[in-house]
């Protein structure tokens, strides 16, 4: 129960520092820390100047992590991610020289501006934690956390992810806009003089320890069952799938939608002061978890319809 009780500290402590130097996006940085704390990727869509780059410097200060930032470009070439032999001329010899991916968070700014070959080279790093180049495989750093952030509305010159790479990251978690009263803070804040300093709350032991225990939280049988007929009802051609999903949907989550679920709810039920996995949880975790991994057809399109007002139809629909 102390190692229960310790995330849930932890996570809290987490989400005050970074609170004072984020305005707003309350609900972005507690699922930035769910994700942290359970071990995933995200991929964060919103428009430029929101502070996504801004919420990675303040993560990796906070946590004590290694942090970097990677601009992705459609010349940018897999090597100038995970690195490439280098003739050194002292030894006579190549040694690789390794690429910013080698950190503890990453930031991918931008990242459906690169061609799909440079895209694929993140996919190793996000799902084995390893890179490979030529015939040596290089173990990443843990903690490991890629942030991706793509933009919703300039759309000339990029590569949209494929499904295949999309259901690498845990959570989809939109950007909003500030309100005017956190504009009005976001402005004190950063064109003053009295920026406050970011405090380092935590280190990467600690962050792997509160990992492995976040997945000792129980989720009870029925809860289990709930999370399971959620994701396996996002299937148009199951029978029992609502008509929303019928009529919207043209593929549903895979077993990763599933896996994400109960690993981030676990995480969430700690931070809420709970040693079990509630119903509650599962529902809340539903639309980051599954919104990026609807592909939804030309009707849903069509009759403007997004991801989360299908999956607000979906829970509705699912009894406890």
């Amino acid at each position: 129960m102390e190692k229960l009780e310790k995330v849930g500290l932890l996570a809290a402590r987490i989400e005050e520092e970074v609170a004072r130097h984020i305005i707003g996006q309350k609900e972005l940085i507690k699922d930035t820390i769910i994700c942290l704390l359970s071990g995933g990727n995200m991929l964060l869509e919103g428009v430029p100047g929101l502070g996504k780059t801004r919420l990675v410097s303040v993560l990796g200060v906070a946590l004590g992590l290694d942090h970097k930032r990677i601009q992705f470009t459609p010349d940018l070439m897999p090597a100038d991610i995970t690195g490439t032999n280098i003739y050194k001329k002292e030894t006579g010899a190549f040694e690789f020289q390794k690429g910013p991916v080698f950190t503890n968070i990453v930031l991918a700014d931008e990242i459906n501006r690169a061609t799909p070959k440079t895209q694929a080279a993140m996919l190793e790093a996000m799902q084995e934690k390893t890179i490979t180049s030529g015939i040596h495989t290089y173990k990443l750093d843990k903690p490991y956390l890629v942030m991706a952030t793509q933009n919703p509305i300039e759309q000339e010159g990029t590569y949209p992810l494929p499904e295949a790479q999309m259901d690498r990251f845990m959570f989809k978690l939109n950007v909003e806009f500030p309100s005017v009263e956190e504009l009005l803070q976001i402005v004190t804040l950063t064109t003053g003089v009295d920026e406050p300093a970011i405090e380092p709350i935590t280190n990467a032991a600690e962050i792997l320890e509160v990992q492995a225990a976040a997945k000792e939280v129980p989720v009870a049988r029925p809860v289990m069952e709930y999370a399971m007929r959620l994701i396996a009802l996002t299937h148009p051609d199951n029978e029992a799938s609502p008509q929303v999903i019928k009529k919207y949907i043209r593929c549903g989550s895979s077993p990763r939608g599933a896996q994400a679920i109960i690993a981030t709810s676990r995480v969430r039920a700690l931070m809420e002061g709970r040693y079990n996995v509630a119903f509650e949880d599962i529902r809340k975790m539903a639309y980051p978890v599954l919104r990026h991994r609807l592909l939804l057809n030309f009707d849903a399109m069509s009759d403007g319809r997004n991801a989360d007002s299908i999956i607000k139809e979906l829970i509705e629909s699912v009894e406890e």
